[in-house]
């Protein structure tokens, strides 16, 4: 039996790496998927690849007029949510003499601001009983030089998950982040760190990870299929951490 069949779920950053793996993964198992991007030509590859069960929204999750679209193109094609996948997001890296109040709104603005406002804008829509899923990352408890803003950020979204958990929880919506590793995806084509030096960093992590390999989209489309669904009926306000090991050992 499929895992969600019947349900329909809303991916932010669905058009790309993980949250299309989600997409295509979640259709696998008897969903409906919204997916929300900024890029409208991958938009309409993404729908192209997953078929008829998938509808593509452009917009920014920086822009509350473009969620609001979002919920109200949800709301006629569906009615409500079973589950909120809010995974857009991007990573700047630089010292800190270097950054710049532009540098760090941008990265606040995606990954912080529109998790918040991703959730905000969609609860009317969202079913008692759902899942909401935040994409946060491995490195929340870490530091590492030039990471200061892409890490705090990723914090920040852990916490909301936790604070998000105990305030939904009388209509028992469960609220869990996912942490992914390093994966190899386009995420490197959201960041501001040369390619050569993001392969150094992706083999750094790979010799250090027990199990010796950065992760692949699909490695965290199950950890979302897994939390997504009512195999994860008892957890909620917990980090899900699919690194390879690499935090933990």
């Amino acid at each position: 039996m499929s895992k969600l069949n019947g349900k329909v779920a809303v991916i932010t950053g669905g058009n790309s790496g993980l949250g299309l793996a989600t997409a295509q993964t979640y259709i696998e198992q008897g969903a409906k998927v919204v997916i929300f991007g900024r890029n409208e030509r991958s938009l309409n590859e993404a729908v192209e690849t997953l078929g008829e069960n998938a509808t593509a929204v452009r917009g920014d999750v920086t822009s509350l007029a473009d969620l609001d679209r979002l919920a109200e193109v949800t709301r006629q094609q569906h009615g409500g949510i079973d589950i909120l996948f809010a995974n857009a997001g991007l990573g700047v890296f630089a010292p800190i003499e270097q950054v710049d109040e532009s540098g760090y709104d941008k990265q606040f603005d995606i990954n912080v601001k529109g998790a918040f406002f991703t959730v905000q804008k969609l609860l009317p829509l969202i079913k008692d009983g759902a899942s909401i899923i935040l994409t946060a990352s491995a490195v929340h408890e870490k530091g590492v030089a030039t990471g200061s803003l892409y890490f705090a950020s990723k914090a920040a979204v852990r916490s909301l998950g936790r604070t998000l958990a105990a305030e939904l929880a009388p209509r028992q919506i469960r609220v869990n982040t996912l942490s992914p590793g390093i994966v190899r995806t386009n995420f490197a084509d959201r960041t501001n760190v040369p390619a050569a030096d993001f392969e150094g960093f992706i083999g750094m992590v790979e010799s250090q990870a027990p199990l010796g390999r950065a992760g692949t989209p699909q490695d965290m489309a199950n950890a979302a299929l897994f939390l997504a669904s009512s195999d994860s009926a008892y957890m909620t306000a917990a980090d899900l951490l699919i690194d390879g090991g690499w935090m933990s050992v």
